[in-house]
């Protein structure tokens, strides 16, 4: 074995044969079609060779200069958040049966893997309120960007509505989707804190517009009047795409029950771990009527010959299995392994942890905001809308809230987002999130440390 790279795999005769079998002399002669002035000739600027354990603790050391949830206070949502994941999610979620199964392209003996896809899909249509789930999507932002194209395709135009009060990220897929699809897309502005509804309704045109989409809660935290969004679009025979935080559902009217034909999010709040971003899992539902355009993968229930209970996959209309230009979609797999911690989590949750979950989080935020608007000095809220569990805090404008978010570190305290970063007329503008992991000391002392900081 070679002596200078030990973790390899593969002999001094090893590299020798194969260079035998290929008719090479050298490694090197494998790259003399690339021209001698543009190749690199130096040595990388790379540490030395490490040994095992030199390697493990310079990895944990670097690991321990991330401020991640296990040492930090978080109060920073913005799409990702600091919820309690029950440990028997990652108990089960470790089993092999789970975390080998990629993907069940052989149904008929993947049963297990479809059977908790199936679940997932269940769960959703009762959080939800639609009448058909797929396996899952890669996230949210992904999720909401095949709801666009779907509500085109159905609709037979080629205009997306869709207000700026959808997470930023979101937006940008949306219009990079459209631009592939050579769909149109307006944006529509807020007031106070939700999206205008006089601006919308002058935006949304029966001869083009496809569909309206709209978050709720929205990306400040406020919660939108759907019943009032409905009939806007609808009047003009479109489709209404809500994107929603799961965990809210426990405690709002499911989206399904206020007309939306189709509903989105992330499940990222269904017991999965932040993780610095990601991975998460995007859910997709929508009414009957689109069952057969929904993208991605569909698990239904069948029985066997001889009558037992087994699930199949159907209604494949991915480009997999079709011609590319009649798929409903080009997403070729599921987020199998994080849908099944969702599943996991609202399984052990209930129907009644999942509504104290959402109460906590409500009445945590709204503590939060109190505290933080009256006890600050010069701070204020600047939206009256309805919120969940996320809320827009307006500070002095001497503040430096990049500044305020490193003291906040050294604090131990992950801070808000600077919102100026992403809507230039929301500067000195925090963003703020508070789950039920958030204690009143927490909240207490993340207040006192910014009241002494302005």
């Amino acid at each position: 074995m070679s002596t200078s790279h030990r973790y390899l795999p593969m002999t001094d005769k090893d590299r020798t044969d194969m260079l035998k079998t290929i008719g090479v002399e050298s490694v090197e002669a494998l790259f003399r079609d690339i021209p001698e002035a543009i190749r690199y000739n130096g040595t990388l600027p790379m540490s030395g060779r490490l040994d095992e354990r030199a390697l493990l603790r310079h990895m944990k050391g670097l690991a321990e200069r991330n401020a991640d949830t296990e040492q930090y206070t978080s109060f920073l949502g913005a799409g990702i958040y600091d919820h309690h994941v029950p440990v028997v999610i990652q108990h089960l979620a470790s089993r092999s049966e789970f975390y080998t199964a990629y993907t069940p392209y052989q149904p008929e003996i993947s049963q297990g893997e479809l059977q908790a896809i199936f679940e997932f899909q269940s769960y959703i249509c009762e959080l939800t309120g639609m009448a058909v789930a797929n396996a899952s999507m890669y996230d949210g932002a992904t999720a909401l960007g095949e709801a666009g194209a779907l509500a085109c395709s159905a609709a037979q135009r080629k205009r997306l509505v869709i207000s700026r009060t959808v997470h930023p990220e979101a937006r940008e897929m949306v219009r990079t989707m459209a631009r592939g699809l050579n769909l149109q897309v307006t944006e529509i502005d807020y007031a106070d804190g939700v999206t205008d509804l006089d601006k919308l309704q002058a935006a949304v045109r029966a001869e083009d517009t496809a569909a309206v989409l709209i978050q709720s809660p929205n990306f400040f935290g406020c919660i939108e009047d759907l019943q009032a969004i409905e009939p806007i679009i609808h009047g003009q025979k479109g489709l209404l795409v809500v994107s929603t935080n799961p965990l809210s559902l426990g405690l709002l009217e499911a989206p399904g029950r206020l007309g939306a034909d189709i509903v989105v999010g992330d499940a990222q709040p269904l017991g999965i771990h932040p993780a610095f971003g990601g991975p998460t899992c995007g859910f997709f539902a929508v009414t009957e009527p689109l069952m057969r355009r929904i993208p991605g993968r569909i698990v239904g229930q069948t029985v066997d010959r001889d009558g037992k209970r087994g699930f199949v996959l159907t209604l494949q209309a991915r480009e997999q299995h079709i011609r590319r230009e009649k798929a409903t979609s080009n997403i070729c797999s599921n987020q199998a392994l994080l849908a099944l911690c969702a599943s996991v989590y609202l399984s052990v949750m209930g129907k009644q942890g999942l509504q104290e979950a959402a109460a906590l989080n409500w009445h945590k935020a709204h503590y939060a905001a109190r505290e933080l608007s009256t006890k600050l000095n010069g701070a204020a809220l600047p939206f009256q809308a309805p919120f969940f569990n996320e809320f827009v805090l307006k500070l002095p404008l001497e503040a430096d809230l990049h500044q305020l978010n490193e003291q906040l570190l050294e604090a131990g305290f992950i801070g808000g987002l600077d919102l100026g970063r992403l809507y230039p007329e929301l500067h000195q503008h925090l963003l703020v999130a508070v789950t039920e992991k958030r204690t009143k000391d927490e909240i207490d002392a993340f207040t006192a440390i910014l009241g002494e900081w302005l």
